[in-house]
């Protein structure tokens, strides 16, 4: 991968769960076929969808042992190796190496806020310590931190740092970094939020972590190559099925949760996961809210990404 940029939907794959010492192994193997034949171009696990910061360090690794060997080498796998611990990123690290993954991905240190030049040098110490590919992760909502263009532009001098991924959903900053990289052809600039990928990759962005795409994939794929063609038509046709998951699956409830347990929901509503337990400290939706989901879905237009 180091040779071939990135691109196309990479989805950030939930991850199933039966208790929060156990992985659903038979469901995340149902998720990743479902996420193959849908067409998308790589996997993502233990990022912000896949709840990493809530799981023990056990069933992180059995996440990357088992996406390993469910996969097979059939799509780039990229695993996130976020931790506020320097040595646990690297031995994370070292455990999606040794099961072949293609990269990894990392966020900013949380808890202790980093100054701009802390944050470089952080990661001036760590890239060169790891095994694979590193993709930087701009999570500020979560991290308390945003990688500065410059800070990009700096990092990504280090020849492993291979792509950026930004899930601040801000689209004047995103333009900034992609500005400041623009002299580096072969680095991949990813989106987060679905509701502006589209968007983004008019603009030039080279793909999206959607995390829509783990119940729909075709739906996210099809969005990704009408935008990367210039279908202007046929991106507002997408959109607004977009925003319609958006806007009902993700905003169940009234907390930042919302998210997460609306599309774990939607997941087992859709048979494709198991069960929608979450990892504490969050509780999977009760009989009311699961009812509001399944009228969501039913409500989606009936195509073919359905």
């Amino acid at each position: 991968m180091e040779n071939k940029k990135l691109c196309g939907i990479i989805p950030p794959l939930v991850t199933p769960l039966k208790d929060n010492e156990t992985l659903d192994v038979e469901s995340l193997e149902r998720l990743i076929e479902h996420l193959i034949d849908g067409g998308v171009n790589g996997l993502f696990i233990l990022g912000t969808t896949g709840e990493e910061q809530s799981l023990s360090y056990t069933v992180r690794k059995e996440m990357i042992v088992q996406s390993a060997r469910i996969n097979r080498g059939r799509l780039p796998l990229l695993v996130c190796i976020s931790d506020t611990s320097i040595v646990e990123s690297i031995r994370l690290a070292g455990v999606a190496a040794d099961n072949g993954a293609d990269g990894v991905v990392s966020a900013p240190p949380y808890y202790f806020a980093t100054g701009q030049p802390e944050l470089a040098q952080f990661y001036e110490e760590l890239v060169p310590q790891l095994p694979l590919p590193v993709f930087l992760y701009n999570m500020p909502s979560h991290v308390k931190v945003s990688f500065a263009p410059e800070t990009v532009q700096r990092i990504a001098q280090l020849p492993q740092v291979v792509g950026f991924k930004d899930s601040s959903a801000n689209a004047v900053y995103f333009q900034s970094v992609m500005y400041k990289m623009r002299c580096r052809p072969d680095f991949a600039m990813l989106v987060g939020p679905e509701e502006m990928t589209a968007e983004m990759v008019l603009l030039g962005a080279h793909g999206g972590i959607n995390g829509g795409a783990n119940m729909f994939p075709r739906l996210y794929v099809a969005m990704y190559q009408a935008a990367s063609t210039g279908n202007l038509a046929r991106v507002r046709q997408l959109q607004q099925i977009i925003m319609q998951i958006s806007s009902t699956i993700y905003t169940v409830g009234r907390h930042g949760s919302s998210y997460l347990k609306g599309l774990k929901c939607a997941l087992s509503l859709l048979d494709i996961i198991n069960d929608d337990f979450v990892a504490s400290p969050f509780y999977k939706f009760n009989a009311p809210e699961r009812e509001k989901i399944r009228q969501a879905l039913e409500e989606l237009p009936q195509n073919q990404f359905f």
